[in-house]
């Protein structure tokens, strides 16, 4: 009797804890589906397709383990709605001998380090994030930050306004304050950006690099008295501005999000014209002869010394040209570690310039710090819903760059408007996530993925390798190879601009270890496979 009545409590102890357990996964599930790693997937009308994210449903990439030995993982993007599609796969000990492309891998031949990939903290992104749901904001930052999403790592921040503003303005707008008294972070750096910024910080594994780029100083600094227009600063000013860089960094480290670097100014030779949006006239020898005087001496005596500096700041067609005054001098030369790219030229300047300047200046990387599509698009093109073509572009562009010594690859505007905005100037553009406020939801444009096959799989620290592609389908193709360092991991990542597949055998270095594999129509394809 003891025995049946032990065995009726242990059963009815266990039906308690199925009931539980069963209670708990039913509270799990819908849990798990908002944090999906499944595109939910809308037409627009455009050659592919945008992923829908709201406060309840987002796609995620989740963590996409390093296969083991033995074994290559492809990850595989699509104009025809492939997005992260994964399949795991045995390395071989032939080639595929009617490979349409063949890659082969000299992991004995390294280059330049990868510092990371991301994009800009601007205004407009922060006001477009601002109008979703908490819970599509929460998406939206972990789709960017976190290990679940794309890892962004390197993020531009501008130092105060931007023509992705919805007002000019700087840190210190009271005339002639050349002491800086008035110097203070805005409403716009405290609702739009450090929110944003350390809710990244929160989410993400990498350590968040940020690099602060001024679009012009203070009105009253300027020949001109404006934001925009054209003109250049007042050399009287050089040494309060000089300052402001340094109250800056200090602003923005009391804030708990410290700058791991700075460019000199954005896009330094816009001020020659009439510009539109914000920007500060700088020649090369003023750019020279300002960085030795004061802005390299002043961070240096303020403890930022180990802060980046990078000058340029704009299309690659005017360098090295433009670097030289200050490459060339010494004073120069020791304040400053990098030249800063834009790709706004690259359509028109081939790549010889980036080999010409790091073959004149070895020990000065070159980085791009900001690119976006539909800028120079009609009206009714800035933003295009779904565009493959965009996408493209993008993979292209940074896989050239790799290719030529570029140490990462910075995007503009995080998220933006339907319309592209808000921009002060209307001068829209399109984003990788686009922000419908009406409905509050955003959509993960095909950019978004494309970005995410380098971020997420490129951590900083990787070094390139040296590849070669060949082959009867290699007109289409073009692919990087890196050393993952930290995870020991080789990461080759190929796109196919072909209308039709391409079988593809990858030689790992070895000549006795293959990957082969199928890559569709007008896709990207990032390899995973353990070193040796």
């Amino acid at each position: 009797m003891k025995n049946c009545r032990l065995l009726l409590v242990l059963g009815f102890i266990t039906l308690v804890f199925v009931v539980v357990m069963l209670m708990l996964l039913l509270l799990l599930v819908p849990a798990l589906v908002a944090g999906g790693t499944e595109c939910n997937p809308r037409d627009f009308g455009a050659d592919s397709v945008v992923c829908v994210c709201t406060a309840s449903d987002c796609d995620l990439q989740g963590v996409i383990p390093v296969p083991a030995d033995g074994l290559f993982t492809t990850v595989t993007s699509s104009r025809d709605g492939l997005r992260f599609a994964q399949n795991t796969s045995s390395l071989e000990s032939t080639p595929d001998p009617d490979a349409d492309v063949s890659l082969t891998l000299d992991p004995n031949t390294d280059y330049q380090t990868i510092f990371g990939f991301g994009g800009g903290f601007t205004d407009s992104t922060g006001i477009n994030i601002a109008t979703l749901p908490l819970e599509a904001q929460d998406f939206l930052i972990r789709s960017y930050f976190s290990p679940d999403g794309i890892e962004y790592n390197l993020c531009r921040l501008p130092m105060a306004g931007t023509d992705y503003s919805i007002r000019p303005y700087s840190y210190d707008d009271v005339e002639g304050d050349v002491d800086l008294v008035h110097f203070n972070l805005t409403i716009e750096d405290y609702q739009y950006k450090l929110p944003y910024i350390k809710q990244a910080q929160q989410v993400a594994n990498r350590k968040l690099l940020l690099f602060g780029s001024p679009f012009s100083p203070p009105a009253w600094m300027k020949e001109s008295g404006t934001f925009n227009g054209s003109g250049s600063i007042l050399k009287e000013m050089w040494e309060p501005y000089a300052n402001y860089f340094i109250k800056f960094l200090q602003a923005y480290e009391a804030e708990g999000a410290p700058v791991w670097g700075v460019t000199m100014q954005d896009e330094p030779l816009a001020g020659l014209k009439d510009a539109g949006w914000n920007n500060c006239y700088w020649s090369p020898e003023d750019t020279r002869d300002w960085i030795k005087t004061y802005l390299g001496p002043a961070m240096e005596s303020a403890g930022y010394g180990d802060v980046q500096l990078m000058i340029h700041d704009q299309s690659r067609d005017t360098i090295p040209d433009y670097v030289s005054p200050c490459l060339d001098d010494a004073g120069c030369y020791q304040y400053v570690d990098g030249t800063a790219l834009h790709w706004y030229a690259n359509w028109r300047t081939s790549t010889d310039s980036m080999d010409e300047t790091h073959n004149l200046y070895p020990e000065k990387y070159l980085l791009y710090t900001e690119s976006c599509e539909g800028w120079n698009a009609g009206p009714d093109e800035k933003v295009i819903l779904g565009s493959w073509v965009r996408a493209e572009n993008y993979a292209f562009d940074i896989l050239e760059d790799l290719n030529h010594w570029a140490t990462g690859w910075v995007d503009w505007n995080m998220a933006l408007s339907m319309g592209g905005g808000p921009n002060w100037v209307n001068n829209a553009a399109d984003s990788p996530i686009i922000i419908n406020t009406d409905a509050g939801e955003f959509y993960k444009q095909p950019m978004f993925y494309a970005l995410g096959h380098f971020s997420k799989f490129i951590p900083p620290g990787s070094i390139r390798m040296a590849s070669s592609v060949s082959g009867p389908g290699s007109g289409d193709v073009i692919a990087v190879a890196v050393h993952d360092i930290p995870s020991l991991t080789d990461v080759v990542i190929i796109l196919n601009r072909g209308d039709s597949g391409k079988s593809v055998s990858v030689d790992t270095g070895s000549g006795v270890e293959f990957m082969n594999f199928a890559m569709p129509a007008k896709s990207i394809t990032t390899v995973l496979f353990q070193e040796h």
